[in-house]
């Protein structure tokens, strides 16, 4: 028997990647799948962005590049952070990689040691835990109600700090949930976090432009958390830039420097030619991007009374992202043609298997009596998504 490290039994594959793969075999077999699991936008990316790709490729951009990324990239994410969120960082505190996901393990392979408690809010995005137990740190989560949309309170926050914290990490607009946190809510955490100079802040905003009310606010406007808040971001989600593959942070210069090393061991730097078209994402119009949140805000409206509509569900209308994370307990002890549905999980497959729509368990967001519903789809499939959903919870009894 091949003998792995043991570091594989800390963590676990996604369930959102996990229903993704099922529901491409199910595909594959030629069964008709609704697939509303997956988070990414269903928007080609804009056209002038991949022009500069082509630009790009044309002008020789086709070499290793610093592990950081090209010093106008850097620059660029400077001008952006300057731009969107009034915030003064220079190239050097900049860090490109392969997608948010690398800034974030970046940022917590950077900080955290064995046996550090890292607060997490619940529910929360599923990969900020596994990273936490790669670095044998402690997870500490907190959980959030839906009587207040899913965000932790000051009250909450100070309750769980203690000696042993080290980081907290968050995310607003939030995956899965679509919370936003306002400027007041987050000036209350700051207050907190003002008292505890000791914890570090990992900021995740990648859904930044993905915002139903209102101007998007960071945490690391307030007072001195920007001098130990590390900022994530990318472009796979407001410039449809998925396969792309470009995240970054923008951090202390201790951090950014410690991310730098840590990413030269692991992939160096990103594609060459994503970062060419990354600069003229960021340096251009949002156009483009703004078009497409007009679009999510659409579909928002419409699966938020759909939802609303079906007996059973309790939904809150989303602030930013593109989810729904509607509550089923009212489902869990019901049966239909030999299935017992026991949790969200069993709801999930069932939906799955016998209606053949895809979606996520809350489970996988520590929240197990929810489900995470994708709207970064068609109307047309959100649409037939809603009318199966609606079709097999009603068959439930």
């Amino acid at each position: 028997m091949t003998q792995l490290a043991e570091r594989l039994s800390r963590i676990s594959e996604p369930e959102t990647i996990k229903m993704a793969k099922l529901s491409r075999e199910l595909k594959a077999q030629g069964i008709d799948i609704v697939d509303l699991s997956i988070g990414e936008p269903d928007f080609e990316t804009p056209v002038h962005i991949r022009d500069a790709a082509k630009k790009a490729i044309d002008e020789g951009f086709t070499h290793y590049t610093p592990v950081a990324g090209y010093a106008d990239l850097r620059q660029a994410v400077a001008h952006k952070l300057k731009r969107d969120n009034g915030l003064e960082y220079t190239p050097e505190q900049i860090v490109v990689s392969t997608g948010a996901k690398q800034s974030i393990a970046n940022a917590v392979l950077s900080i955290v040691n064995p046996g550090d408690e890292v607060i997490i809010p619940t529910p929360y995005w599923v990969t900020y835990s596994e990273l936490v137990k790669l670095c044998q740190g402690v997870v500490k989560f907190v959980p959030c109600s839906i009587e207040n949309k899913y965000k932790i309170t000051p009250e909450q926050l100070e309750a769980a700090i203690t000696p042993a914290t080290r980081l907290f990490m968050f995310s607003s607009p939030c995956n899965p949930t679509g919370a936003v946190y306002s400027k007041a809510e987050l000036a209350a955490l700051a207050e907190v976090f003002a008292r505890h100079p000791e914890v570090f802040i990992i900021a995740d905003e990648i859904y930044e432009y993905i915002n139903y009310v209102g101007k998007h606010e960071s945490i690391a406007q307030f007072g001195d958390l920007k001098d130990r808040t590390i900022i994530i971001n990318g472009l796979s989600k407001g410039f449809a830039m998925t396969g792309w593959r470009l995240g970054y942070l923008a951090a202390p210069p201790a951090i950014a420097k410690a991310a730098d090393k840590i990413q030269s061991q692991f992939t160096s730097a990103t594609c060459s030619i994503t970062q060419r078209a990354a600069i003229t994402a960021l340096t251009g119009e949002l156009t483009s991007a703004m078009a497409m949140v007009a679009k999510f805000k659409e579909r928002r409206a419409f699966i938020y009374k759909a939802l609303s509509d079906i007996p059973g569900l309790k939904v809150i209308e989303p602030e930013g992202a593109f989810y729904m994370f509607p509550d089923v307990t009212a489902f869990f002890g019901t049966s239909y043609d030999g299935t017992t549905v026991k949790n969200a999980d069993d709801l999930c497959m069932y939906l799955l298997h016998k209606f053949h729509i895809s979606v996520v368990t809350g489970a996988a967001f520590q929240q197990p009596g929810c489900i995470r519903i994708s709207y970064a789809n068609s109307m047309e499939k959100l649409a037939e998504g809603v009318k199966r959903m609606a079709e097999g919870l009603g068959k439930l009894k």
